[in-house]
């Protein structure tokens, strides 16, 4: 039973809400995405993401004020969004609607992650881990099982009145099946830690081909079952921390009521591949990777991986649309490689942020080069700055640093 307070909180706080994203601007916005992702862009686009909301806990904007575990989740999401809007937008998009996830169970492969963990410090979520080996021998194998899909109907519908009651009259309510996200080395990194998987690729190779296979067949299988039971999302707003509106998903032939992988993007990637060789990124990654991504309409393919390097086997993903550009590349190799064939995805390292002295001069500095080297090979190009784990408690920095980049995009 939500109490009136709860109710009259969110409810205020999605009247804000609404009127932001009925703005001219969220079309302006959706439309600039649009031309980016089919590689004809006006500008260069900007996006902030996976920001370090612990560090603003005190800040009065953020401080949450209900009561109910629920109200308390949607009363984060819509606080975050006004926050955002109002100190850091660059590109966001912001959607008169809200996504009502259905309740989805994922049995997942079965295996549990053995590890010890330390954190930093108390109020940060990010943790160091040591992940015990599970997979030695091959009877190890056997433990991974297929996943197994499952809907609670009647708790959907729970969670869709509850929505009802809270947003009607200001939101769009949706209920929304899942995103899936099908990566195989991150997963095999946890159960096996990342120097024991590395070395296994190399000493064990058939064994680390079964295992790669095993996972790629439930994944598929999975895609199966959410395809079946109509529990794959709509054509999503973002896709791994990017714009993802685009006049080219959903396929022809969607139904909203039951969407295909080839109505979405899939975003992929092979991290703990980092220093290994091109080749090696072929034979254990690419090949298992473009059965899924050959489902999807769509592919956003890489994250904090260098892959300036290995652009001729990322070309071999089918339906790769975005490339990621992460701190860690040559960027001109990058842009070379890249051309106009994909989005150059630049990942902006987001360290400035956590020096003693923040130098929004340097910030404009790398994101100038950025931008020259991709306009001398005609990339079409994001800034995506994410993975910020502190500011120094000056969130202050955040706004700086959006400020530079729209000035240098001509935002």
């Amino acid at each position: 039973m939500l109490t009136k307070t709860d109710v009259h909180i969110i409810r205020e706080l999605a009247s804000q809400v609404a009127e932001i994203a009925a703005l001219p601007v969220q079309d302006e916005k959706r439309a600039l995405w649009r031309k980016l992702n089919a590689r004809k862009p006006d500008r260069p686009m900007v996006m902030m993401d996976q920001v370090c909301w612990n560090e603003f806990e005190t800040t009065e904007e953020l401080r949450l004020q209900c009561i109910d575990p629920e109200c308390r989740g949607y009363e984060e999401q819509l606080r975050r969004t006004l926050y955002q809007w109002k100190h850091f937008r660059v590109d966001m998009v912001v959607d008169a609607f809200v996504r009502i996830p259905k309740a989805i169970h994922n049995s997942g492969f079965g295996v549990e992650v053995q590890e010890e963990t330390v954190a930093t410090y108390s109020t940060n979520g990010i943790l160091g881990h040591k992940f015990h080996n599970q997979f030695q021998a091959e009877e190890d194998l056997e433990k991974i099982g297929t996943p197994h899909i499952t809907h609670d109907p009647d708790e959907s519908k729970r969670r869709l009145a509850v929505a009802h009651e809270l947003f009607d009259g200001l939101l769009e309510v949706r209920l929304s099946g899942m995103e899936p996200y099908v990566s195989l080395w991150d997963p095999i990194s946890t159960w096996m830690g990342v120097e024991n998987a590395l070395y296994a690729l190399i000493e064990r190779p058939d064994f680390m081909h079964r295992l790669a296979n095993r996972m790629t067949q439930g994944y598929l299988s999975m895609l199966d079952q959410l395809e079946t039971q109509g529990l794959l999302c709509e054509p999503q707003s973002l896709i791994h921390c990017t714009g993802a509106f685009t006049d080219e998903l959903p396929a022809p032939g969607y139904n909203p009521e039951s969407p295909r992988t080839k109505d979405i993007w899939m975003f992929g990637l092979a991290q703990m591949f980092s220093t290994v060789s091109p080749q090696m990124f072929k034979d254990f990654e690419v090949d298992y990777a473009s059965r899924i991504c050959s489902r999807f309409g769509m592919v956003y393919y890489g994250c904090c991986d260098p892959l300036d390097g290995k652009m001729k086997e990322v070309r071999i993903i089918p339906n790769v649309r975005k490339v990621s550009m992460s701190p860690w590349v040559n960027e001109e190799r990058g842009a070379a490689e890249i051309g106009n064939d994909y989005v150059y995805s630049r990942k902006p390292s987001p360290a400035p942020l956590a020096l003693e002295i923040f130098d929004p001069e340097g910030v404009r500095k790398s994101l100038l080069a950025t931008r020259a080297v991709c306009e001398q090979h005609g990339c079409p190009l994001e800034y995506i700055l994410k993975d910020i784990s502190t500011v120094r408690y000056q969130p202050e920095r955040l706004a700086q640093w959006a400020t530079v980049a729209m000035q240098v995009v001509g935002g």
